[in-house]
């Protein structure tokens, strides 16, 4: 008989490390000046991590949340968060009072918008988007007497003005992202000519804050670092390897303030249980379409887990995972909410033992980045695509 597995007999969940974030916003802290102000990117479901328990987590570490739309912005304030909040995506026009009874900060990218919010009796405060080259949203600086004109017209002040790069985290061809600062720069002078201050500018996202340190500004807008990842490969070793060596130090010359390394440490780990174990056949087909065969007599399991969880389906037949600190294949399609994995080298499976999808186990561990690098995408894709209705198990 199996035991009763401790996570409230739960087939899937995912346990959030609230230590491994705290320590990821003290390795930002060290690298900002204690006058540039922190945000916490909690847009998409706070990266999978659960959006409500993160930002909870967080709320008195951290200056403002960054969301993606007005309904996240919304669902912290009814559960009773109180910071500081801007929503970096598009607002509908029939949603900008609720952001000025709330207090939520919106971005403003284009002239419709400005003129919308000049038409509220009550107005919600808005940071202005500078397109400097990422070519998303955002004014260019074109446009910028144009804006002034419609600024004063209407008398609005913007509460910040800021700007995405890019490709900060490309360390090989830092120019475009030095040519995206000098524009902002330019931006900011021009307001600021026109008449316009105390605002806050932004420019950095994760990669920007490491490997940018001169061009903090006001505030940093810390998104994947916070959960304990880095950008690239590329950025990870620039902020971990020693200044002297070839990847080492930052793009401005330093390897960040006082030549302390960043050490972060993931903070989510998913997990399943195995459903079933049966030997097959040599020569027996595993799965939809017949796309693998067992070659000779062969031990499996049964994981409860498939595409519909955010198990990738372009993990079929490579992907793995780990059972009692080994690692497992996956055998055949992954299916909609089942895997079946190789456990023919693993002694001693049973119904019920704990698989992990990511995280860590005995020796071995299986990260984001490894499951990215299997399927052809980024570390952000794989956790942001994680169901969001499986449970979040803070710790």
């Amino acid at each position: 008989m199996a035991e009763k597995h401790p996570k409230n007999s739960l087939r899937t969940w995912l346990e959030i490390d609230k230590k491994a974030i705290r320590n990821n916003i003290a390795q930002f802290r060290k690298i900002i000046s204690s006058k540039t102000k922190l945000m916490a990117v909690i847009k998409s479901n706070a990266y999978g991590h659960g959006l409500i328990d993160f930002a909870r987590t967080v709320e008195n570490k951290v200056d403002w949340f960054g969301v993606d739309s007005i309904v996240e912005g919304l669902k912290l304030r009814q559960k009773g968060l109180k910071g500081a909040i801007l929503v970096l995506g598009y607002t509908l026009p029939a949603r900008l009072p609720e952001a000025a009874q709330n207090d939520i900060s919106l971005t403003s990218s284009s002239f419709e918008l400005i003129k919308e919010i000049s038409a509220l009796k009550t107005r919600p405060k808005f940071h202005i988007k500078i397109d400097t080259g990422m070519h998303r949203q955002g004014f260019f600086l074109k446009d910028l007497p144009r804006l002034i004109k419609l600024l004063k017209l209407f008398k609005l002040s913007p509460e910040g003005i800021y700007t995405h790069l890019a490709s900060a985290k490309d360390r090989l061809y830092p120019f475009y992202t030095l040519k995206q600062l000098k524009d902002f720069k330019k931006a900011d002078a021009i307001l600021k000519k026109a008449g316009f201050n105390n605002y806050l500018r932004h420019a950095c996202a994760t990669a920007g804050t490491l490997l940018y340190p001169n061009s903090h500004f006001d505030l940093v807008r810390v998104g994947i670092g916070l959960y304990g990842m880095f950008s690239t490969r590329e950025t990870e070793l620039q902020m971990t390897l020693p200044s002297w060596s070839p990847y080492g130090g930052s793009l401005e010359g330093r390897q960040n303030q006082k030549g302390l390394k960043v050490q972060l440490q993931p903070a989510l780990s998913w997990k399943s249980i195995i459903g079933e174990v049966k030997n097959l056949e040599s020569g027996s087909y595993v799965g939809y379409d017949l796309t693998e065969k067992v070659s000779k007599l062969s031990r499996v399991a049964i994981i409860p887990v498939g595409y519909w969880h955010g198990f990738d389906r372009g993990l079929s037949s490579i992907g793995e995972i780990l059972i009692k600190g080994k690692r497992a294949k996956i055998l055949g399609r992954v299916s909609m909410d089942m895997v079946v994995a190789d456990i023919s080298k693993i002694p001693g499976i049973k119904m019920g033992d704990e698989v992990i999808i990511i995280g860590k186990q005995g020796k071995e561990k299986i990260t984001p980045e490894d499951i990215a690098q299997k399927i052809g995408t980024i570390n952000y894709e794989v956790i942001t695509r994680i169901n969001p209705l499986i449970k979040r198990i803070y710790l």
